[in-house]
């Protein structure tokens, strides 16, 4: 998608809220998401009211575009309808998991688009990890659950650096470029909590209980990640982050043997894609400085960060 074709696309939030509700229950709506557009339909209030919030700032095509993903969130014909009421999702007319509560419509849909991705985009090595730009160079950001990986990312994005994605860094294959996925950051327990006081009046969808990641909301993207959604960044750091209540700010080196078993741990189709996924990670892993960094104050990580942008 041209970076130029932007500035003259429909948005979101250029429809009203009763316009993108009767469109997304009747023929459905085309989101652009970075490099990936997705044909979602649905009738359920919640979800059009979460992308309406969520997803203001980005382009939607008509109903009959080209589109990377076909999505549905559908409520069962059932008396699930009524009692105990729940959605299921459905991927090119095919339910794949099993359904949840109605609450859960908006974050069925975030999760569900992240397995599409995942299972679908293997011309790109995909490796899960949040991922931003500054000064034209990507800081990934690999790790598990737990780690604060999410908190980071949220404040790095309102800090000065580009969000690409907080789930997927996709590598391009001919060159080696991060190709951006924006969408909105996914936080849960108490990180949305961390994040509703340290930023600057935060948008974030109502709080989901009881999901299978405990409690869940999501963070709007930044404008400017939207706007630029078609500009890659080379990857300049991979940053290993753990949150450890009361530690120090510790930055370490890695080396780079190291640094490509474990960026190999975390990448969803390396063994799928074989020698050419080993020789894509090894050019990555040559080509950037790679740390494990260790936090337990964003004033401390924003400070760090700054530093590595900061870098030649």
């Amino acid at each position: 998608m041209p970076a130029c074709s932007l500035a003259c696309m429909t948005t979101i939030g250029s429809l009203s809220r009763a316009e993108l509700g009767a469109r997304m229950a009747r023929e459905g709506i085309v989101l652009q998401t970075g490099c990936f557009s997705v044909h979602l339909r649905s009738s359920v209030p919640a979800l059009a009211d979460g992308i309406a919030l969520m997803y203001r700032d980005f382009p939607v095509h008509a109903a009959d575009a080209f589109s990377d993903f076909q999505i549905e969130i559908v409520r069962p014909a059932t008396l699930r309808r009524w009692y105990r009421p729940q959605v299921n999702m459905l991927f090119d007319g095919h339910a794949l998991f099993q359904p949840l509560p109605l609450a859960q419509a908006f974050p069925m849909f975030e999760w569900g688009l992240n397995w599409c991705v995942a299972n679908r985009a293997h011309r790109y090595l995909m490796i899960h990890a949040a991922v931003l730009e500054r000064g034209g160079r990507a800081v990934i950001l690999p790790a598990p659950p737990g780690s604060g990986k999410s908190t980071l990312c949220a404040a790095l994005a309102h800090r000065g650096w580009r969000l690409l994605s907080d789930e997927l860094t996709l590598v391009r294959p001919d060159d080696g470029l991060i190709v951006p996925v924006p969408r909105p950051i996914s936080l849960k327990n108490a990180s949305i909590t961390v994040m509703q006081q340290y930023l600057d009046q935060p948008v974030f969808s109502p709080p989901v209980a009881d999901t299978m990641k405990g409690t869940v909301a999501h963070l709007r993207t930044p404008t400017d990640a939207v706007t630029r959604g078609a500009e890659c960044a080379r990857p300049g750091w991979i940053v290993f982050p753990r949150y450890e209540a009361g530690a120090a700010s510790t930055l370490e080196t890695l080396e780079r043997a190291h640094t490509h078993m474990e960026m190999a741990k975390n990448a969803f189709n390396y063994s799928l894609l074989g020698a050419r996924g080993f020789d894509m990670l090894a050019d990555l892993v040559s080509h950037v400085r790679s740390y494990r960094y260790t936090y337990s104050a964003l004033d401390d990580a924003m400070a760090v960060f700054d530093e590595l942008a900061a870098q030649p």
